[in-house]
């Protein structure tokens, strides 16, 4: 009798859910169960395949509850674009993660006056350091960079030789020390040696943060589900994370502060080189209410957190992706490798030359196209009732532009799983944009970092690929599924550098 009358209330309230929705013009999508929605049937280690899956079944713009929140799902590139380029979009989706440790702080998990404000400045900073061309500092930018890529390079290369004279290593971490280097100088304005204790530490947690995150995802759309151990765990070591590493920021700053003193004193004219310079310099110029809500020290330090952790996490594991399929694809390889010894030789490159390399531009089109870093995007939130194609996405919504859907869409791309740079060449061999290619998403809340990725991955790309040539250890095959969590990583994987005999470094 009791299971009976569950059934029935369950009955009613998906019936009135349904009539509830066809008043409200929703969007079609797959039922759910009260409370947890379709969280069940959505897999927990590649759930942009399965919400890729219901894009073919539902067409490109579908709807359903994930726990408490109602999502809303893109699959086609020009309503993403027409759906994000809206300003009732800008909002951040109702995640508990999200809106519960970050507390709407930073940039990433920003909203309205305090993201408008806080977006500028990080474009204007990006500016000053150099990413943009006619700041006048691109040189001393890319001078920054070749630094990293030299100690790259320098570091394989002092590594022990098998007996064909290659360096076999897996090359995640050393990628990521050089990376993670050059973003931590470029945003704290301090360098760490290859073996400091404490920058091994503060790697260990943007690692480890960014896995439990994984982990801890359930929690965005059941946050009851904290209070169970098996969320505990994750969620202690994302509150205490955080504390540890904004009292690190802390004392970084505590030393920035004295650096911009002396630098100021010599010359009264200095401009930021690095981001905390910039934020100091910007909260001078400040008064009364704006600073106190827009540069606090917690939402400092929110921001240094994400402009260092987005920063290199997604250009890590594009680069690592990048290294896989050169391996797995050596003939394409040998057309990239030709084009820079034609192009460049053995002078070291420069951003300008990618203008020269169609082939190379490409097969960095093709990799993020192929392994889009971040699957289902980052989602969006409604800040009101929003119509489009017909329907309501209705305020306080996720919205999710997905990625994964868009780049490996059969309509587009021909044999999406085919790595094929080719696809983004015309019939005179020149780079062609397409406009279904969205790395670093559209819309007002697009990357602003896309520039700076763009000029990191040129350059450590062309040398290493002008030093040496990559092959999979053993000859196998390397796994380009990927494991799933905030991005689509490699699996671990070893590579063999062989030295090129054009080489003259």
């Amino acid at each position: 009798m009791f299971m009976m009358l569950v059934y029935f209330f369950v009955a009613v309230a998906m019936l009135m859910l349904w009539m509830w929705n066809e008043g409200r013009r929703l969007p079609p999508g797959p039922w759910g169960l009260p409370v947890v929605g379709y969280l069940p049937w959505l897999d927990p280690q590649a759930p942009h395949l399965t919400l890729t899956k219901l894009s073919r079944k539902y067409g490109p713009i579908y709807g359903m509850y994930l726990g408490s929140v109602y999502t809303v799902v893109l699959s086609d590139h020009k309503l993403i674009r027409k759906v994000l380029a809206k300003d009732s979009t800008t909002g951040r989706a109702p995640l508990y993660l999200t809106h519960g440790i970050m507390k709407g702080n930073g940039l990433i998990c920003a909203e309205k006056e305090l993201w408008k404000d806080q977006r500028k400045f990080v474009i204007g900073c990006l500016k000053q350091l150099g990413v943009s061309k006619i700041s006048g500092r691109r040189e001393k930018l890319e001078a920054r960079i070749m630094c990293e890529v030299d100690d790259l390079i320098s570091y394989i290369k002092s590594k022990e030789k098998n007996s064909s004279d290659e360096v076999i290593l897996d090359p995640a971490d050393t990628l990521k020390h050089n990376l993670g280097s050059l973003i931590n100088n470029l945003v704290f304005g301090v360098s760490y040696d290859r073996e400091d204790k404490l920058w091994k530490w503060l790697l260990h947690l943007q690692e480890e943060g960014t896995k439990h995150i994984g982990v801890a995802g359930p929690l965005n759309f059941l946050p009851f589900l904290r209070f169970i151990p098996k969320f505990k765990r994750p969620m202690t070591f994302l509150v205490d994370g955080q504390r540890e590493t904004h009292e690190t920021y802390r004392k970084i700053v505590r030393h920035q502060v004295e650096s911009l003193q002396k630098l100021r004193e010599n010359d009264a004219n200095y401009q930021a080189d690095n981001v905390i310079h910039a934020f100091l310099l910007e909260k001078e110029k400040r008064e009364g209410d704006v600073t106190e809500k827009f540069y606090s020290n917690e939402q400092f330090f929110h921001l240094l957190a994400d402009l260092f952790g987005a920063g290199l996490d997604t250009t890590l594991t594009t680069l690592r992706w990048y290294l896989l399929y050169m391996a797995n694809y050596p003939h394409v390889q040998t057309k990239v490798q030709e084009e820079i010894d034609q192009v460049i030789g053995s002078r070291r490159p420069s951003v300008e030359d990618l203008n020269n390399m169609p082939y190379t531009e490409a097969s960095l089109a093709e990799i993020q196209r192929i392994r889009s870093v971040v699957p289902t995007g980052i989602p969006h939130g409604a800040l009101e009732d929003v119509e489009i194609e017909g329907f309501v996405i209705p305020k306080g919504s996720m919205i999710v532009p997905m990625q994964w859907a868009v780049h490996m869409n059969n309509d587009i791309w021909k044999d999406p799983e085919h790595f094929e740079p080719a696809r983004f060449l015309n019939e005179e061999g020149r780079y062609v944009k397409n406009e279904a290619l969205i790395p670093f998403q559209t819309g007002k809340r697009m990357c602003v970092g896309d520039e700076l990725t763009r000029i990191i991955l040129c350059l450590f790309i062309t040398v290493i690929l002008q030093e040496f040539f990559i092959s999979a250890a053993n000859n196998l095959q390397l796994d380009s599924t990927g494991e799933c969590g905030i991005t689509l990583t490699p699996k671990n994987y070893a590579v063999a550098f062989k030295m090129r005999k054009q080489s003259k470094h």
